[in-house]
């Protein structure tokens, strides 16, 4: 609906062609101009203290102190529009009635359920980046004993500046005994070592039945073999993917891109960096001095692509396989990569790989179906996913992409950075083409003051419907004393999927619905979900910088259905990364994916849960292996199933 029609003017006020904004987050001045998609957009012009790129989606760009309609003579009518402007474009992705989302409580059991890991960043008043941007974890069965165990990615302190009387801290392994409590195994696991970790990758690269676990690092990555009995080894060197022995590489994910049954090695790399550098680049924030930078102070590096050879060794394709992408005007690197959505975006049996950007473009890297030379081709802008409505780039930092509607549409849901909202790209009848939907869905304009880092899909109340989850945090402890509107510690956001049913879109949903545990404030960074405790519901676990985890479980007792599968590849890799599985629902098709990697710097479990409401049936189950296989199955309910490819 125009924004008149909402105000209460008529059509004959003329285009509101002049709606200047001013922000009190640093936003200067911004217009709205007509636009085919919600009637009448808001762009703002600049950023201020704390923003690192402008405002960019359709909708509010800031929260407005004063706004008025240039093209109103009325002072009536300016006056008016200064009191409801804001309602009506926010209205424009209302997301719903919250009386109509259903109560599931989550339940923070981080101390009872054995879990008292710290992260640690070392920070000691330099303000050095890294800091601020650690914090992945894992779900992972490590002991195929059929319980989903976790592991803590930590950081650690700077070489001269450890406490007296601490130690460095390591990764953290914890077991889980399968009703959600968790035993620490670290000790003598191997994982018991210390480097500046960042983010974690869990697969079975050598097709042996055990995880294997790859950790990203500032200085340098790390791959452990899982040697069973709860041991690992380190192989690194011999695998040959190390990366640079000065980089800073982020999220990473295991995926076939060569559909030959072995697990390859994505990595993304976030800035050329140094404790030099960072020193040298003056960023200050009134009332606080020296702050955290943003990475346009940095040049951009490039990912790295690890081709799986077999027998324990890896070759780096990067370059020949054409995810190096320059600037076509200096030739340098383009990428500032934080997170990466691998996924078959249309369909054609191989997959792409969507990479979050923080301030420069995202990438779409579409598998052209051939080994070698020129795997991948970047067709980002193409696609509509490199940047906002207006062109512009943003802050990116947590992704994941499902196919949430009934519909089957992928879509490309990613956090972005303070002041700026939600993405949710949907692909249109051209599967390579994609529409930002954030504002209609809902996820847009709620999300729009919040620092956003984790982010995934889930179906948290099991009603067939995936649902989104915001892992919140902002990177400058004192961001309070320069924007009022801003916290260091933020809550998760929550959004319901409603359905077609009741308006297609997503509904924020309120803590007298979901309790007041999962809004603790946080410095969210991390975020992973699994099934903990066998109850079939799917728990959480937040990370956050400098402090504890917060673990979730999942409290809810709607009595809905639910089907969950394991795959286990012969042709395909044997986790079976990259397999769709599409259950028949009440004659609608519900499609998931088999992908570990979502979120920022994280894994979720390998298992899939479909959510069957209250059906007590599925109508039948087709899997796509990534070899090409279909296979047609008859999962039990509310039980998990285990299915094998045919050879």
């Amino acid at each position: 609906m125009p924004i008149k029609a909402i105000l209460g003017f008529p059509e004959s006020a003329g285009p509101a062609r002049h709606c200047y904004f001013i922000g009190t987050a640093g936003c200067n001045v911004g217009s709205a101009e007509k636009s085919g998609v919600a009637g009448y957009f808001v762009r703002s012009a600049e950023h201020g203290p704390g923003q690192r790129s402008a405002p960019s989606l359709p909708g509010s760009a800031c929260i407005p102190s004063a706004l008025c309609f240039l093209g109103f003579n009325s002072p009536a009518r300016r006056r008016r529009s200064q009191a409801l402007c804001l309602a009506a474009i926010i209205g424009l992705g209302s997301s719903g009635r919250a009386e109509d989302t259903p109560v599931a409580k989550f339940t923070d059991i981080t101390s009872e359920a054995g879990i008292h890991f710290v992260h640690v960043n070392g920070a000691y008043g330099e303000k050095l980046l890294p800091e601020t941007m650690g914090g992945g974890v894992a779900f992972l069965d490590f002991d195929n004993d059929g319980h989903q165990d976790l592991l803590f990615i930590n950081s650690g302190y700077w070489p001269g500046h450890i406490p007296a009387g601490h130690p460095n801290p390591t990764m953290a392994l914890y077991r889980n005994d399968g009703q959600g409590h968790f035993t620490d195994v670290t000790a003598g696991s191997g994982l018991d070592v210390s480097f500046y970790g960042m983010g974690v990758a869990v697969g079975d690269y050598d097709n042996d039945g055990l995880p294997d676990i790859f950790i990203t690092a500032v200085g340098g990555n790390h791959l452990f073999h899982n040697q069973g009995g709860g041991k690992f080894r380190e192989v690194t060197p011999e695998a040959g993917v190390g990366g640079a022995a000065d980089g800073w590489s982020t999220s990473a994910s295991w995926i076939d891109y060569d559909n030959d049954g072995k697990l390859d090695l994505f990595v993304c790399n976030y800035i050329r960096w140094s404790p030099e550098l960072d020193r040298a680049a003056p960023f200050e924030l009134p009332n606080i001095g020296r702050a955290y930078g943003p990475p346009r102070n940095f040049e951009g590096v490039f990912p790295y692509l690890y081709h799986n050879d077999g027998g324990g060794h890896f070759t780096d394709v990067s370059a020949a396989a054409g995810i190096q992408v320059r600037n076509s005007a200096t030739g340098a690197p383009v990428a500032k990569s934080l997170a990466v959505a691998p996924v078959d975006v249309d369909n054609d049996g191989w997959i792409d790989l969507v990479v979050a950007n923080d301030t420069v473009q995202n990438f779409l890297f579409h598998n052209e179906g051939r080994a070698g030379a020129k795997a991948f081709k970047e067709i980002g802008a193409r696609s509509g996913i490199a940047y906002d409505a207006y062109g512009l780039t943003r802050g990116a930092m947590g992704i994941d992409s499902a196919r949430f509607r009934s519909d089957d549409s992928l879509g490309i849901a990613i956090g972005n950075f303070a002041n700026e909202m939600n993405a949710l790209y949907v692909a249109q009848r051209d599967s390579l083409l994609f529409a930002d939907e954030a504002i209609k869905s809902g996820v847009g304009p709620a999300s729009q003051n919040l620092l956003k880092f984790g982010l995934f899909f889930f179906d948290y109340d099991l009603d067939g419907r995936l649902d989104v989850l915001t892992a919140n945090g902002h990177l400058e402890p004192e961001i309070n004393r320069v924007q009022p509107t801003q916290q260091y510690r933020q809550p998760a956001q929550l959004f319901w999927n409603r359905g077609e049913t009741r308006g297609a879109g997503f509904t924020t949903v309120p803590s007298d619905k979901c309790g007041t545990d999962l809004f603790k404030p946080i410095v969210g960074r991390g975020s992973a979900f699994a099934d903990i405790d066998g109850d079939g519901d799917l728990d959480v676990i937040l990370t956050q910088v400098a402090g504890p985890p917060l673990l979730l479980r999942n409290d809810q007792k709607l009595g809905h259905h639910w089907i969950r599968v394991k795959l286990v590849g012969t042709k395909s890799n044997r986790d079976a990364i990259g397999a769709w599985i599409k259950a028949r629902v009440n004659g609608h098709q519900l499609s998931r994916q088999v992908m570990p990697t979502r979120s920022y710097l994280s894994q979720s479990e390998l298992p899939v849960t479909v959510g069957l409401g209250d059906a007590d049936k599925v109508e039948g189950v087709e899997i796509t292996w990534p070899s090409g296989t279909v296979q047609k199955v008859t999962p039990q309910i509310d039980r998990l199933t285990v299915i094998t490819e045919p050879r």
